[in-house]
């Protein structure tokens, strides 16, 4: 299993992910990492934490599995976190001097599952804020450009508060106290009907392969794809990080997921650096 880059992450990468928020980054992990994910994904699909979700089932029994916040509870996962070079590749792209574990989240979907992740941005849900929250997208299995996330380039910078979606109507199995948000109040603009029109938006997805991640700042909008094949499984194991300038933020609209108990636990509140076992230094600058 590689700890270090497997490869230089070059100056126009660098460039490239600061002026589009995204980065296609190939070769980056070995397949022993991939091995390892795959097996703790499957032991979290096996007993899913309390925080898991169906977002999507029909009636064919194809569904849509998401968890999140699993890593201390699964080997697997926290082996990743601590030892590959997922937060010294964010530290590398973001500038910064250190970085910081959020949290880790699943997406499985099975063959011929027809859902549509729908188009948002990750920070307004989030107990924290800052530019230098990144977050890496790694398919553990070959992913087809589009069956794979999908990004708008250079939203990032966008200044509007949009009015993102509630994950918490995607709940088929109708699941109590799952996390939910209302931007109603705060939202200055309905958010952009990027499916009518992509080309304009200029919408970007890449084939990858196992190895391969995709690094994103956590304001840039992007959503999911169509039908997968039926000869196709979607199983990907995310990971976010928080750079120099992300600091504790608590919504009114609401947090998903909801941080915000787990910090005050920890004696953490808004404005403070999020440093503590729940959220551990992984990767400082030498």
């Amino acid at each position: 299993m590689n700890t270090n880059l497997l490869r230089t992450i070059t100056p126009n990468e660098i460039e490239t992910y600061h002026r589009d928020g995204v980065l296609m980054l190939p070769g980056m992990f070995d397949k022993d990492w991939i091995e390892l994910l795959n097996k703790g994904l499957d032991a979290n699909i096996e007993a899913p934490t309390r925080r898991s979700r169906i977002w999507y089932k029909d009636t064919s029994g194809r569904s849509m599995f998401y968890d999140h916040t699993a890593w201390q509870g699964i080997d697997e996962y926290r082996k990743f976190i601590f030892n590959s070079p997922a937060a010294q590749i964010c530290g590398q792209l973001t500038g910064s001097a250190t970085i910081n574990f959020f949290f880790d989240s699943v997406f499985v979907r099975s063959t011929g599952t027809q859902f549509k992740t729908p188009w948002h941005q990750d920070e307004p849900y989030w107990s924290v804020e800052g530019y230098d929250a990144c977050s890496i997208w790694m398919p553990l299995g070959p992913v087809k450009q589009k069956n794979a996330l999908s990004f708008v380039p250079g939203s990032h910078r966008l200044k509007t508060v949009f009015k993102q979606y509630n994950f918490g109507d995607l709940n088929p199995v109708r699941k109590k106290n799952v996390d939910q948000v209302d931007f109603s109040d705060i939202a200055e603009q309905e958010f952009p009907d990027i499916n009518a029109d992509p080309e304009r938006f200029g919408v970007v997805s890449w084939d990858m392969q196992p190895g391969d991640c995709i690094a994103f700042n956590g304001r840039t909008m992007h959503g999911g794809s169509g039908k997968l094949d039926d000869d196709c499984e979607l199983r990907v194991f995310t990971t976010k990080w928080m750079g120099d300038d992300v600091r504790i933020k608590f919504r009114d609209c609401g947090m998903d997921p909801d941080h915000s108990s787990d910090m005050i636990e920890k004696g953490l509140k808004p404005g403070d650096r999020p440093d503590t076992d729940l959220y551990p230094l992984i990767w400082k600058l030498s």
